[in-house]
């Protein structure tokens, strides 16, 4: 959560005047009336997944009659959801003075597709936080000692204003919604009770969400400078054993659904796909209708597929001239997923080029241009092609040990993601980094993960080189599937940072001809084991009609990857467990897929753990 937000929002349950604050969109805060002191606290939910918007759970200290504005005892302990990021949860304790002490986790499902089960442990000597019963990071640094007073358990969704933070908020993704399953709180009694870490918590009391208990919750009716909406009752409402929590305009609170799903953006890829992202979660065989999709002054397209966070519909086309691009027309029909279904009009929007990087691609990260290094950018909207996601500049003086010593006086502090728009293919990836202000081991380390996966572990700059002295890490064999190179940075103590990237292919292209192979080969999935999607490479020797499938223990068959005639060439596809076209739903275990070319086939072993 921003500082800054927090220091202006301190007065936020002391004024609560709709006529004073009233705002044109409307979130909602649900909040107990007591107040605790340590503990474990539970939810599943489901977050509302939009840019721009937050999807929380969260203990927070909101002071006491005798001393209500006692900022500098700030106490909150958050699970925030940012709506920007498909796999990233944010976890933040906010001590004395508003000081925030944040941790981005990647994860390795989308939260806003399906219920999670989020939790954190309080107590006098740490503070961990658990997804789907694991615990996935702790903290137990001096800070923790400092968080000492009873606190309300909320849940909300809001808009806050700063893009930087959340992403950038557009009208057209609203109505926006989060659902909560359950709640539960268990008291911290170390020694006596029968769950949690160490059997030190017991059971307090659970929440199913089948109504609204006026006894335990109460609903909010403020705001605070920062935050672009208002909270209200109206958009808390309880449906089929679920909270589900509203962000509407002001017009259009409640729970229910009265608009089309629209077109946010609309991008050409490369020469022959598509990518149209909408403004909801789209249904899919309405979506799937390749008639549906029309480029003026070009071949029908072939074939339109939904992608796994059910807002991309993926075209197949056969021929684009990416320098004289107009619009894509989309016939009306495309429903979404609310109950009864809204169905969109005739839609068309403009193509966005993705530009073709000349490789390698080098980026001053924090910098201008310089010495073939592209300046950075933020990487705010889907028309972005490459930058950072969260951060602040910093500017530093020279750094020895390399010879890109001006690369290194500029730099992100505090990022969460670098996102470069990459063709499909194999990569290697040099960051670089320098640390300029901290002194001693063990002040700022953190992970660094590419494509879900991680790839350098509690990184300490200071450690490894010192003060002033660049530092390079290399990380080969990175697959991109998905035509997004994503690099993502999680702070254990302290915060990330980065002073520059260098991207480079290592010849690999992803469903084009490449270099062309001398012999017929199927590759091992990467990852593996995965879950819920993992990519798989093949070579053609010569031209060739492709099956790949995918079968289960027995035999049976449960996804058809490819079936069509290609040329020779080196190829990745991805399987999806969550939206391919799957004969059934699929448990975890092993499975098997064969591919066919020619007279060539093989088969490989994969595993899903779910």
């Amino acid at each position: 959560m921003k500082t800054s937000i927090l220091i202006l929002s301190f007065t936020f349950f002391l004024f609560h005047s709709p006529n004073i604050l009233a705002k044109n969109y409307k979130g909602a805060e649900y909040r107990t009336k007591e107040s605790f002191l340590y503990g474990r606290f539970e939810a599943s939910f489901k977050a509302c997944g939009k840019e721009g918007t937050l999807s929380t759970m969260f203990t927070y200290f909101d002071g006491t009659p005798t001393d209500p504005w006692a900022a500098h005892k700030w106490n909150e302990i958050d699970i925030e959801i940012l709506g920007r990021y498909s796999n990233d949860v944010q976890f933040n304790t906010i001590t004395s003075g508003a000081t925030n002490h944040v941790r981005h986790q990647p994860v390795n499902f989308d939260p806003a597709l399906d219920y999670h089960t989020y939790a954190f442990e309080w107590t006098p000597d740490y503070i961990a936080w658990f997804i789907d019963g694991v615990e996935v990071y702790r903290q137990t640094e001096a800070f923790v000692k400092t968080v000492i007073r009873p606190q309300k358990f909320m849940f909300n969704t809001w808009i806050p204003q700063w893009a930087d933070w959340v992403g950038v908020f557009t009208e057209q993704i609203l109505p926006a919604f989060t659902y909560y399953d359950w709640a539960a709180y268990y008291s911290y009694t170390p020694g006596k009770g029968n769950y949690g870490t160490q059997n030190n918590f017991t059971f307090s009391w659970r929440d199913d969400f089948d109504a609204f208990d006026s006894n335990r919750w109460a609903k909010a009716t403020h705001t605070w400078s920062g935050n672009n909406s208002d909270m209200a009752p109206e958009n808390i409402n309880f449906k089929d054993g679920k909270m589900i929590l509203s962000l509407t305009t002001a017009a259009e609170m409640g729970m229910n659904d009265r608009k089309a799903p629209t077109i946010i953006t609309a991008r050409a890829i490369n020469e022959s796909k598509i990518q149209v992202f909408f403004s909801e979660l789209i249904d899919k065989i309405s979506a799937e209708d390749p008639a549906k999709f029309v480029i003026p002054n070009t071949a029908p397209v072939k074939k339109a597929v939904l992608l796994s966070n059910q807002r991309t519909v993926e075209l197949d086309v056969e021929q684009l001239d990416l320098s004289s691009l107009s619009n894509i027309i989309v016939y009306s029909g495309i429903k979404d997923k609310a109950n009864p279904p809204n169905s969109s009009g005739l839609m068309s929007r403009t193509l966005i080029a993705t530009p073709k990087f000349k490789f390698p691609v080098k980026i001053n990260v924090g910098g201008e241009a310089t010495n073939n290094f592209l300046a950075d950018r933020e990487f705010r909207t889907d028309t972005a092609s490459y930058g950072y996601m969260e951060g602040s500049k910093i500017s530093a003086v020279s750094v020895t040990g390399s010879s890109e010593n001006i690369v290194y006086q500029t730099g992100i502090i505090g990022l969460t993601k670098y996102a470069v728009r990459v063709p499909n293919g194999k990569y290697s990836i040099k960051l670089l980094f320098a640390e300029y202000t901290v002194k001693n081991v063990n002040e700022r380390v953190f992970d660094v993960y590419t494509q879900g996966k991680q790839v350098i572990k509690a990184l300490d700059i200071y450690k490894e080189a010192g003060n002033l002295k660049a530092l390079e890490k290399v990380i080969e064999d990175v697959i991109v599937s998905d035509y997004f190179l994503d690099v993502h940075f999680a702070a254990l103590v302290g915060n990330t940072v980065l002073n520059g990237i260098i991207i480079e292919s290592i010849g690999t292209s992803v469903d084009q001809q490449s270099s062309l192979p001398n012999v017929f080969k199927l590759e091992q999935n990467y990852p593996n084991p995965f879950n819920p999607t993992t990519a798989i490479s093949y070579k053609l020797q010569a031209a060739s009609h492709v099956t790949l499938k995918v079968y289960d223990v027995l035999g049976r068959e449960v996804a058809m990857l490819v079936d069509e005639y290609k040329q020779a060439g080196t190829y990745i596809t991805t399987f999806d467990t969550h939206h391919a076209e799957l004969s059934r739903s699929i448990p975890s275990g092993v499975y098997f897929y064969r591919i066919s070319a020619g007279d060539y086939t093989a088969v490989r072993k994969m595993i899903l753990l779910k």
